[in-house]
């Protein structure tokens, strides 16, 4: 009678012919998630299970993972209705007064249909204990799944993150701020099942380091439900100055925007990212107007994912703070979309100022110049970076 983790997959159990392809790929992003721990992991069309020896650990790490519905903590005994009656009384908390049996019989060929043998559980925990039965609200679940290999019986549940599993829609290039919407766009954007990975545009001096290690922590942080986050870190502060020179100020976040739309268009061919990904939210600042919106999409032919677009500020923060990013987004530490900001930004941009002005300086060198020199930071911790925040 072993204990056990039983995962219940998700999303992913409507995809048919594809399913394989999505089993399969989970299977993988959990072998990612608990490469340090000791398991054991087998899987057919409809759970996964995994043996372990500190299962309340692993099943709140699970929790993380996208693709699965729920984790369980299960026994597994022989498929006796002596063997599930001796397991159930030992598992269920005695501090609780009633019960309800949930039987889930996937071997068609047991011979006691589910309803009987709920019934016939019952009435033995009935006689053999003092819990009382309550159908409409019971204190404890007691839930068996009988299959032909043997019977899994639990009474806790843990939710799971749901969607899909992280790389079965290929891969997107997240361009992350140290902002409250960019790390929640991108934590949206893996449930989706897209592998992430993040471009950051650093513009020392006028930025700081806090401001760069503020952003990688955000990415480990987002890293927890995926495992496999790269952060590129484009140097910017060329054509920043360069904007701010040559541009008026009005005009300087958009032509800025654009820029940065150029070398994450050019960066994703190099990593076969096949969407790019952000923050934007429409309306919320001067850049995210739809006439802004317009020219600055104008300057790349890749779709751009915006999965906070329709959210007001407000929504936002909820994920943040759910998903664990708020606290850090918060910090006091510029990035290049804060510095140089003018007073009074256009908000309804037009395309022939835009390209009028850029023509002022060789945007095209000094975009070349920022993907050839574009440092890549990988296998970081979430807590690597703390003491330099």
């Amino acid at each position: 009678m072993q204990e056990l983790i039983m995962i219940k997959y998700g999303e992913l159990t409507t995809k048919k012919a594809n399913r394989k392809i999505f089993i399969n790929t989970l299977t993988q992003n959990v072998k990612t998630i608990l490469e340090n721990e000791n398991v054991e992991i087998t899987k057919d069309q409809v759970r996964m299970f995994i043996k372990c020896d500190n299962a309340k650990q692993i099943a709140f790490k699970l929790q993380k993972v996208f693709g699965i519905l729920s984790i369980v903590i299960a026994y597994k005994v022989n498929n006796t209705i002596k063997d599930v009656l001796d397991k159930s009384l030992e598992i269920m908390d005695k501090n609780q007064k009633t019960f309800k049996v949930v039987t889930k019989r996937s071997d068609k060929n047991y011979p006691i249909h589910s309803m009987d043998y709920s019934k016939q559980l019952g009435g033995l925990i009935l006689k053999n204990s003092k819990f009382k039965v309550d159908v409409h609200n019971p204190d404890i679940i007691l839930t068996v799944e009988i299959r032909t290999e043997g019977t899994f019986i639990y009474t806790d549940e843990l939710k799971g993150a749901g969607g899909y599993p992280v790389g079965v829609a290929g891969k997107g290039l997240l361009m992350l701020s140290g902002g409250i919407d960019s790390p929640v766009a991108g934590y949206l954007t893996l449930k989706r099942g897209v592998d992430v990975e993040c471009l950051y545009f650093e513009s020392p001096p006028h930025t700081s380091l806090e401001a760069k290690n503020k952003v990688i922590k955000l990415a480990s942080i987002i890293n927890e439900y995926s495992g496999k986050i790269k952060v590129h870190v484009v140097p910017f502060t060329l054509i920043q100055e360069a904007i701010f020179k040559n541009c008026p100020d009005t005009y300087m976040i958009t032509i800025m925007r654009r820029m940065m739309y150029r070398i994450a268009e050019l960066y994703a061919g190099k990593i076969g990212a096949k969407i790019l990904i952000n923050g934007e939210s429409i309306g919320q600042v001067a850049s995210q107007t739809l006439d802004s919106m317009v020219c600055i999409n104008n300057v790349t032919n890749m779709p751009v994912i915006r999965p906070v677009a329709c959210f007001d500020k407000l929504e936002i923060i909820d994920i943040a703070k759910k998903i664990g990013t708020y606290d850090t987004s918060i910090l006091p530490y510029e990035d290049c979309c804060t510095i140089f900001v003018p007073k009074h930004p256009v908000i309804k941009p037009t395309l022939e100022k835009c390209i009028k002005y850029e023509n002022n300086f060789d945007y095209h060198t000094l975009i070349n110049q920022a993907v050839n020199n574009i440092e890549t930071i990988t296998n970081f911790k979430e807590d690597e970076f703390e003491e330099l925040l």
